[in-house]
Formats: structure tokens, sequence, C-alpha cells
């Protein structure tokens, strides 16, 4: 890629990360089905059409670039060599948190910035009952993959109720660490804080499937 094309890449990411900004305060202040799209440009200081090229529906602007996917997950599983699937899922999240904080570093700014505007998302949400839909089926197409690779790990069909507990356990423990009480103090730092929460929910889930093996 040249130079000129690095930069408008860059500007273009940064106007789309500026417009998200803008579209998360105004959601979290006046109500996500209260925000119109005109306000979001306003605060953005971009024009109306600008939003929508980017996002061309309302709730892209909280679904849109999330790095946590299913794809994303079932490419690291399929790549495993010997490590387990609660194993893989550790280094995954680990490793596209990472990825996060170099992101905002790349664009000068606070690391701290991507986990705070993630706690918030995680609020809003919870707090709609479309949207809280929308998650939820993001969250089961996670859980059928985890089940998938524990069931592999352990001998059992994916659908057995083992695979499926502990896949259901450890998608909804991820899940709700934004809007947990330690959750919400550590987002204000940098990754590395809510490194922990994710070991701590992984930890649950292997401990119970090393009981429910005895």
């Amino acid at each position: 890629m040249i130079a000129g094309d690095s930069r408008r890449e860059r500007k273009k990411a940064q106007t789309r990360a500026r417009i998200q900004e803008a579209a998360l305060e105004l959601f979290a202040s006046q109500g996500y089905r209260e925000t119109t799209i005109a306000q979001i440009a306003a605060s953005a200081d971009v024009a109306t059409r600008t939003v929508t090229l980017h996002f061309p529906a309302k709730d892209d602007l909280l679904f849109a670039d999330d790095p946590f996917t299913p794809e994303s997950l079932g490419r690291h599983l399929r790549e495993r060599q010997s490590a387990s699937t609660l194993e893989t899922l550790r280094d995954w999240m680990h490793t596209t948190m990472r990825e996060l904080d170099a992101s905002d570093l790349e664009q000068e700014a606070d690391p701290a910035q991507v986990w705070r505007r993630r706690a918030l998302r995680a609020r809003l949400l919870m707090e709609d009952d479309d949207l809280r839909g929308r998650a939820r089926a993001g969250y089961r197409d996670l859980e059928v993959l985890v089940a998938a690779g524990i069931g592999e790990d352990i001998g059992r069909p994916a659908d057995a109720l083992l695979p499926r507990l502990a896949a259901v356990t450890v998608v909804t423990g991820l899940r709700e660490i934004y809007v947990t009480r330690e959750g919400r103090a550590k987002a204000q730092s940098a990754s590395s804080e809510l490194s922990d929460l994710v070991d701590e929910v992984l930890a649950f889930a292997e401990a119970g499937l090393r009981d429910a093996g005895q």
C-alpha cells in the first residue's frame, strides 16, 4: 500500500471511530431510540450521509467492527494444536484484547478508552430488548463453537449436556464481565486488568468440567 492510501485508510478509520464515539455518548445520555442519525452526525462533525455510508443501519453503530466474532474464534479453534478449547479461548481473548489496545495506541488514543466504550456498549445492549436479542444471537454462535470444541476434548457429542452447559457458562461469563462491579471498575484501565476477569471466568468453567469428570 502506498503512503497516500495508508493515510486515507487511517483517516477513514479515525472518522469511523469518531462517529461511533459520538453515537455511544448520545445513546448513553438520551437513549438509543431517542437519538437520531442527524444528531450523531452533528456531534461527530460529519455529514449525515457520512454516518450512513459507514453505518447503514442505526444498530450497526453498536455491532459493527466487534473483533470478538464467531469467525475469529473459529479460526483459532481450527488452527489449535494440542491446546484444549478453553485454553484456545483464553489465548484468543487475550490476543484480541492486546490487539485492541494496540489499535488505540496507533490512533494516539488512551488504551483504556476502548474498554470504557465496550463497557458502555454492554450497558446499552442490556437496557434495550431488541439490541439484547441481536447480541444474544451472536453469543449463541460462540456457544455452538465452544460446545463443539469441548465435546471433542472430552469425547462427548457437542449437543450433550456437559459441553453445552460449559459453553453457555463460559460465554455468558465473558459477556457479563463488563456489567459486573469488578468489570465496571477495571474498564477504566488497560486490558490487562480485564484479562484477570477473563481468566476467572475460564477457571470457573475449567473447574466445572474437572468436577463433572470425576
